[in-house]
């Protein structure tokens, strides 16, 4: 005698048919008038672990995999549209084969392409599970879905599962607005888990400022430091005392100072002051040489220089005093101090 489920409900197989070896589970629906074209139901089967968890992918049987690795599942195939109020599709199960890491097989319904095609549970009017002996053909259990899923894409039906030493079956009921997918996500299915989109094609990687070649075609352009250094071939990125860093082009030379030297980086040398990196230069702060400021003349050289009287001494110094106090007055701000060649005066 078949034993009617309602949702959540169970029943013991082993006790409903002793000796019981295998069954086969029916499913079936009937689509509504608003169902539309091409309404297609697939079953499936998840062999599962006592985690909840498939044993592997190849422990999803579907119409892509209609046989379970050890042969104690099979799929018998896919009548693509319901309505004769049987089973559509059906599911053989071996309990004497089934796998012992095996603690539950549970049994879902999903529709094929339902987001494409606008179509949910809630457009199948009757469904149905049903569990059979495979030895007699007779029903001992069978759940019959009313409703249960209005926008749902796929559902759980039911699941056999062991209790001891007994094979039961309970009725689910539970849907997933997600689909297939949905539940492969539960039951751990990574062939159904949706696909990351690919990432956008990456540029290939272009080297560091400092050391990127220039641009195939660009216009000739002499060194920023020194033109007569050569072309400004190589782009550095240069950080100017003053300013904002930029980039700039200068030669191979000059761009190997600005890699090698911390900030402020290497500038062109300015007259009468040594290049710091010249060869031969003695290291530390070269001392500048003073420009216009001719040597003191020498009183005791005979003939030597133009003599100046007192008056012209003493005109000399007052203006001297008016200048020092304009230049006082000139360098009397908030201005930094005056650098020449990237080395501050004393």
């Amino acid at each position: 005698m078949s034993v009617a489920l309602t949702k959540g409900g169970n029943v013991s197989l082993s006790k409903q048919a002793p000796g019981l070896t295998a069954v086969s589970v029916g499913l079936g629906w009937q689509v509504g008038a608003g169902g539309g074209v091409g309404f297609d139901l697939d079953a499936s089967a998840l062999l599962c672990d006592r985690s909840g968890t498939v044993l592997s992918d190849d422990h999803f049987v579907f119409f892509n995999n209609l046989r379970s690795p050890d042969g104690s599942v099979r799929h018998l195939g896919s009548e693509p549209v319901g309505g004769s109020g049987g089973d559509d599709e059906r599911i053989h199960v071996d309990l004497t084969t089934v796998p012992p890491e095996v603690e539950k097989i549970v049994f879902p319904v999903s529709l094929y392409e339902a987001e494409q095609r606008g179509q949910s549970f809630g457009q199948v009017q009757r469904a149905h599970i049903r569990v059979v002996d495979e030895t007699t053909g007779t029903e001992l259990a069978r759940y019959d879905l009313r409703g249960d899923a209005a926008t749902e894409t796929a559902m759980v039906f039911g699941e056999l599962y062991r209790h001891g030493a007994e094979w039961k079956f309970r009725a689910v009921g539970q849907g997933y607005a997600s689909g297939l997918a949905g539940i492969a996500q539960d039951f751990g299915v990574d062939v159904l888990r949706p696909q990351p989109p690919a990432p956008p094609a990456v540029a290939p990687a272009v080297p560091h400022a400092s050391t990127a070649p220039s641009p195939t075609g660009s216009s000739p352009m002499t060194c920023f430091f020194d033109p007569g250094h050569g072309p400004g071939s190589t782009p550095v990125t240069w950080s100017p005392q003053w300013g904002v860093p930029r980039q700039i082009q200068a030669c191979p030379g000059c761009a190997q100072r600005v890699r090698t030297t911390p900030p402020p980086y290497y500038t062109a040398p300015q007259a009468g002051y040594p290049d710091p990196y010249a060869q031969g230069t003695p290291q530390g702060y070269p001392q500048p040489v003073q420009q216009g400021y001719p040597q003191q003349p020498d009183h005791h050289q005979q003939g030597g220089g133009r003599r100046f009287g007192t008056g012209a001494l003493i005109g000399a110094g007052a203006a001297g005093l008016v200048g020092g106090a304009l230049l006082n007055e000139a360098f009397d701000d908030d201005e930094p101090d005056v650098v020449v060649n990237n080395f501050y005066e004393e």
